[in-house]
């Protein structure tokens, strides 16, 4: 079974500056790490190698430094990897981005299944993985919480749909976006990061693309902008009261009533 897994690197922190102009988040010099839902996708791609043979190969689209996230899959058990880079991809909303991410698949050849995340902890719109999907024609499931088994080119699925857990049968190829907490994603290997140091990657480009119109990429091929973005209010005031119980529970009630809390 030939398996693609879509990861992510992402902010290894929250204290992440916004561009004013693009809003887009300023990744440079930020601490990064592999966005933790893709674990969960490469673990189950993993399981799946196991009990069926083939391949495992990840894709990511990022800045250069996202070399990382592919290496750090390769050390998990991935057979190889590639980065889809260009400055022209840059400032892709959802649409470009799932667009871009589905050209890059497609440069990849025969495949079984593609699988993704959930969603990214950056972004966190869940719509990426669907998107793929769509622009590529293929059948897909959300939610995924386990890969029952595969036979004559189907997979029985079971995943979680508005509080139900449901099984369905899809055919492949198909792309299938795997719920977080569904396995225990490996750590990795020493031995391997031995053994593939100074491996290199494949980077993928505009040039690369089966489609080279730079419309439809990055800024140029977003449909939606951000208008505006800033971090929530903190409110810090606060007051300490020191008195005996029966007093500090009649002040307590008096505030909540005073504030239409009760």
């Amino acid at each position: 079974m030939d398996i693609l897994v879509c990861i992510k690197q992402v902010p290894g922190t929250s204290n992440v500056e916004v561009d004013p102009v693009t809003g887009v988040l300023k990744r440079d010099g930020v601490e990064s790490k592999l966005n933790p839902y893709d674990l969960y996708a490469l673990e189950q791609a993993f399981a799946l190698k196991e009990l069926y043979g083939g391949m495992v190969r990840t894709v990511t689209m990022g800045p250069p430094q996202a070399k990382a996230a592919v290496m750090e899959s390769v050390y998990m058990g991935a057979d190889s990897g590639v980065v889809i880079s260009d400055r022209k991809f840059a400032g892709a909303d959802v649409l470009a981005t799932s667009y871009t991410l589905a050209q890059g698949l497609q440069s990849r050849g025969r495949f079984d299944v593609i699988l993704c995340g959930k969603q990214t902890t950056d972004g966190d719109t869940a719509q990426v993985g669907p998107e793929i999907a769509e622009h590529l024609g293929l059948p897909h499931v959300t939610n995924v919480t386990s890969i029952l088994k595969e036979k004559d080119g189907r997979l029985t699925v079971r995943c979680m749909q508005d509080g139900l857990i449901v099984t369905q049968t899809v055919r492949t190829p198909c792309l299938l976006c795997v719920d977080g907490a569904v396995n225990t994603p490996r750590l990795p290997s020493y031995r391997r990061k031995k053994q593939f140091v100074g491996q290199t990657i494949e980077f993928l480009s505009l040039a690369e693309m089966q489609d080279r119109d730079e419309q439809h990429y990055g800024l140029s091929g977003s449909p939606t902008q951000v208008v505006r973005i800033f971090p929530p209010e903190k409110n810090d005031t606060k007051e300490m009261w020191k008195d005996k119980e029966p007093v500090l529970a009649q002040k307590l009630f008096d505030l909540l009533k005073s504030r239409k809390a009760l």
